[in-house]
């Protein structure tokens, strides 16, 4: 059962790999790509029902025992974002035959989606503070390749932005990786847990404590270190550009909660406190971002950085209820983000642009486009049934029950903002006339089900999420009653067998 544990990373790897045999053969690229895609969503399934049936499961490799060796852990979250992670690969991977020129598929597309996907899904399982480190290059690496493949003017400029900001957050991970380690003498997050309280230096654990927030929250876009991603995100391919915005960002949003909730609990007045600051000021930047754009993209991608605050809400507010909002905003938003920037990619194709002063009158032509628009729209607003409004009440809830008015006050008038965002998207791009009355082009076969499809499967998984929250919100909550119980994963870890 704990060979599960590497599969995630085999996989993709293994993927690339073939994938690259294929150089220039665009076909035989694609095929190679989803089924590997395909095998890694099924073991992924598997994973997580795994964990979720036998608890944390923790695999040393190379026969050594923590904390001397490479630990593999997968609890309830890392288990869960695994499968997102996998999930959002396959519908990318599927959508990008037709959306992607043949040109950028020829020269490494997919090998690159797998590179990064294996270094997605390794940061959601190592145990170890240096392996994510070791992880987070990987996918930042495929993810500047991705951004820049294609050469346009644009892409590189994007590209170097978003690259520079990225290594300043690994040299400022790096350097805290440095210290602690001269510090405590070890990198195992469970036997860090066990010895940074021992030492006796609370204001240098609080030092440390800053200097992850900082690396952890350029990668995740929080204020005031998230401008590296609106001025990239709008630059690749839609396909690629709806991979980063559903995972990317994740991935720093899973090591702050994973470091702060594991390791930095020593002053949670302080470390949460200013948790909570910067949650609220992210959702208010981002939100006022996306208010004043006109391009459908850049619009999608402030409205990463502002949903980026919801899932620090539940981090400060730092109780199991609040936990479990967080996890299930994640999963929420993982999905909701990817299909809005794919359907962005629809509209950009019968429409044929992203300027939302040159579309139109998607409406009057394809009510079907509208409708799928507006499912994960709404649920990115907060509107019931769908998704995020189980997300956002569970959220409102926890930060009510603990007098966190101020917060919760915030977050609504967001959700307000977000709803105008989604209504000008909606009135300029499918209500009003489309400015030259020309008549859009059909859809061929093959991309109403490249592309409509995986968008339709997301949108789907939306609305039953919203309409069966439970066992979504039942998993969620038992993934934060293990985040909450630190116990759980230092004594499996620290007593796993090689």
């Amino acid at each position: 059962m704990t060979n599960l544990l590497v599969a995630p990373v085999l996989v993709p790897f293994a993927t690339a790999v073939a994938a690259l045999f294929a150089w220039q053969r665009p076909a035989a690229q694609q095929a190679i790509s989803l089924a590997g895609a395909g095998v890694q969503l099924a073991l992924a399934v598997a994973l997580l029902a795994a964990v979720d049936a036998a608890g944390i499961l923790v695999l040393q490799l190379g026969a050594w025992p923590a904390p001397f060796g490479i630990s593999f852990v997968a609890d309830r979250f890392g288990a869960i974002m695994v499968l997102l992670g996998a999930l959002m690969t396959f519908a990318v991977v599927i959508y990008a035959g037709p959306s992607v020129d043949r040109g950028r598929t020829a020269f490494g597309l997919h090998p690159l989606l797998h590179w990064m996907s294996m270094g997605v899904s390794g940061a959601f399982l190592t145990g170890d503070l240096f392996n994510l480190y070791v992880w987070f290059e990987v996918l930042l690496m495929s993810s500047f390749v991705l951004m820049a493949l294609g050469g346009t003017q644009r892409q590189l400029e994007g590209a170097i932005k978003y690259v520079t900001l990225n290594l300043i957050s690994s040299a400022l991970f790096l350097a805290a990786v440095g210290i602690l380690y001269g510090t405590v003498g070890t990198l195992n997050m469970a036997d860090l847990a066990v010895r940074l309280p021992a030492i006796g230096q609370p204001g240098l654990v609080t030092a440390l404590a800053m200097l992850f927030l900082v690396a952890f929250g350029i990668k995740a876009a929080i204020f005031p270190l998230f401008a590296w991603l609106p001025a990239s995100y709008h630059v690749p391919p839609i396909a690629v550009s709806a991979l980063f915005a559903g995972l990317l960002t994740k991935v720093g949003v899973y090591a702050l909660i994973r470091v702060f909730t594991l390791l930095f609990v020593h002053d949670l007045a302080f470390t949460h406190g200013l948790l909570a600051w910067i949650s609220g000021l992210t959702m208010v930047t981002g939100v006022l971002g996306a208010a004043i754009q006109t391009d459908l993209r850049r619009i999608l991608s402030f409205h990463i950085v502002s949903q980026i605050g919801y899932m620090l809400m539940g981090l400060a507010l730092f109780t199991p209820l609040a936990l479990a909002g967080s996890v299930f905003y994640v999963m929420h938003h993982i999905v909701v983000k990817t299909n809005l920037f794919l359907i962005g990619g629809i509209v950009r194709r019968v429409g044929g642009d992203y300027a939302l002063a040159r579309l139109g009158s998607q409406w009057r032509l394809r009510a079907w486009l509208g409708l799928l628009f507006l499912v994960p729209a709404l649920s990115l607003a907060g509107i019931p049934p769908f998704s995020g409004f189980w997300a956002k009440l569970v959220l409102v809830r926890s930060g009510l029950e603990i007098g966190s008015f101020a917060l919760v006050a915030t977050s609504l008038a967001v959700s307000l903002l977000t709803l105008f965002s989604m209504t000008k998207i909606w009135a300029e791009a499918f209500w009003k006339e489309a400015p030259d009355g020309a008549a859009a082009p059909p859809l061929g076969r093959h991309e109403i089900v490249s592309m409509v499809g995986p968008c339709v499967s997301l949108a789907a998984l939306t609305v039953a999420i919203g309409l069966f929250a439970g066992p979504a919100l039942g998993l969620a909550t038992r993934a934060a009653a293990q985040l909450a119980d630190p116990a759980q994963y230092v004594g499996t870890v620290l007593g796993a067998r090689p």
